[in-house]
């Protein structure tokens, strides 16, 4: 038992004298390492770290512009090029702000008319139908009770306005919202002025001479419109697709009518936020598009009191701001 505790000890003791040593030193491995990153996620080495934070010591610089191609209807031949300010089609996506102007349109576009007749309004006698006890009968008031067949409504609708309140300045960044929404996805084509739909002339001449029926000239609008908007994929199976002029147009807004499930068409004054985020693509005039704009601006300028003058100043620094400072008598 003596040698067998002797034993355990001295290999105690050799254990303790070889973690007192000094580490040894590891053979550096010379063999190139087996990546299995592919090429695409490999960093060059070489590449020196001043590149790298070149871009974050640079001084950071705002997009202020964006170009808008003008094109010419139905060919979409690209005619001029113009810049906008940022602030006008290059906004951030805000479905908050968006939400907010749908709604408050839709609540002020409801007529509130509704109106059921109290047991008041309901014609007749409003003296008592039989007596208050004796009768064996359950008592009952007028025949105008509500609880009786044509009587008058309890608790029922009233003629009321439905509208709500919304900030200008909310509502017009709604504006500039949808449009800037579809401008980023190349949704926003902009036309010369005079859009209009250009129908044949071999067509038109015999409706002027009274040779087609209403129900032969509605076939032959439907199919046309329906093939030219289909070529251009802008018609029902891509989305429809909304047209926007400064005024009526004959032949294009009579012709949507007809065909309305290829598209609609809407004169500047008709057009809502919600006309703007329905369709797959909005098609606008270029005057209509500024006339919007220029509407729908109250957040990017201030108004300073003046003596018998309100002066409208802008507070953007934008150097290429398409309006000018506008200046009318209070």
């Amino acid at each position: 038992m003596a040698g067998k505790w002797m034993g355990s000890l001295s290999e105690a003791m050799r254990g303790l004298s070889l973690a007192a040593q000094t580490c040894r030193t590891v053979p550096v491995r010379t063999a190139p390492l087996i990546s299995r990153r592919s090429m695409a996620t490999e960093s060059p080495i070489s590449k020196p770290l001043s590149n790298i934070t070149r871009s974050v010591t640079e001084e950071w610089q705002p997009i202020t512009s964006v170009p808008v191609t003008i094109h010419s209807f139905p060919s979409l031949e690209p005619r001029a090029l113009e810049s906008y300010s940022a602030k006008h089609l290059y906004l951030p996506l805000r479905r908050d702000i968006l939400h907010l102007a749908v709604v408050f349109e839709g609540d002020n576009t409801r007529q509130g008319t509704a109106q059921a007749k109290t047991r008041w309004e309901v014609a007749g006698s409003h003296r008592k139908v039989r007596p208050q006890k004796g009768s064996g009968n359950a008592r009952v008031g007028s025949k105008q009770s509500p609880i009786r067949r044509g009587g008058g409504k309890s608790h029922g609708p009233r003629n009321r306005d439905f509208g709500t309140k919304l900030n200008r300045k909310v509502y017009d960044l709604a504006w500039r919202t949808a449009l800037s929404y579809r401008y980023r996805r190349g949704e926003l084509i902009v036309t010369e002025d005079g859009l209009d739909l250009p129908l044949p002339e071999d067509f038109l001449q015999q409706a002027q001479d009274g040779l087609l029926t209403r129900e032969l000239e509605d076939a032959f609008i439907q199919k046309y419109v329906g093939e030219m908007l289909g070529a251009m994929q802008w018609g029902k199976a891509d989305g429809r697709t909304t047209f926007i002029t400064g005024e009526e147009r004959t032949n294009l807004f009579t012709s949507l009518d007809v065909a309305g499930e290829e598209g609609t068409a809407l004169e500047l004054e008709d057009v809502d936020v919600k006309d703007l985020l329905e369709t797959g693509r909005i098609v606008i005039e270029r005057s209509a598009l500024k006339e919007m704009i220029k509407q729908h601006r109250s957040d990017l300028v201030t108004s300073i009191a003046m003596p018998n003058k309100v002066m409208k100043e802008k507070t953007l620094a934008s150097p290429l701001y398409p309006f000018p400072h506008e200046v009318s008598e209070a």
